[in-house]
């Protein structure tokens, strides 16, 4: 990070899930290294949290498989019967057959299943709240994202105190630079 952002010189930081929850906590951190913020398919951090804590809201079922994925097993149990439960989900998703095979190549390796498990495994490491966000952010949704639901998405802007837009993407789900890469190629453009 020292590299990037040095001298003066802003960058646009991008990310999606994972990725989108690290871009939100570097902003938080470094806002003065940042041009612009671009998530996909992560809610602020303070409006998705909001949004789990609702007793009947719908993040809570959206984000059943968290805890699924903290299990021992759960490595083995998602790449079983040739990943099945894997490639269920991004079919589901709208992820095109191709896109899926190059996803597998890397994430159907056992070791890289459970590097990408420790990610889940491995939250609430940082304690310390995400404030809101200052620099001009777009925050890209499908509205048919199995794991993020509208309550949160929508929420995303109260936490923005700089240039912000929301793009909805309909028919969209969770995965949308692999189902929509030119709408999402045209927003971030």
């Amino acid at each position: 990070m020292a590299a990037v952002g040095h001298g003066g010189h802003r960058f646009h930081l991008v990310g999606h899930d994972w990725g989108a929850s690290l871009a939100w906590q570097i902003e938080d951190q470094h806002p003065e290294r940042l041009a612009s913020l671009i998530i996909l398919s992560r809610p602020h951090p303070l409006t998705f949290a909001r949004a789990l804590e609702l007793l009947h809201g719908e993040q809570r079922r959206r984000s059943g498989h968290h805890r699924t994925f903290l299990e021992p097993d759960a490595g083995p149990n998602i790449l079983a019967d040739n990943a099945n439960w894997l490639r269920t989900r991004l079919t589901k998703n709208g992820v095109p057959p191709a896109a899926i095979e190059a996803h597998l190549s890397v994430i159907g390796d056992p070791q890289a299943m459970e590097a990408a498990l420790a990610w889940y495994r491995a939250r609430g490491v940082r304690h310390a709240p995400v404030g809101p966000t200052t620099v001009p952010t777009l925050f890209i949704w499908g509205d048919q994202d199995d794991t993020v639901g509208r309550t949160a998405a929508e929420g995303t802007g109260e936490f923005i105190a700089a240039p912000y837009q929301f793009a909805t993407l309909p028919g969209v789900g969770h995965y949308a630079a692999d189902q929509v890469p030119k709408q999402v190629n045209a927003l971030l453009l």
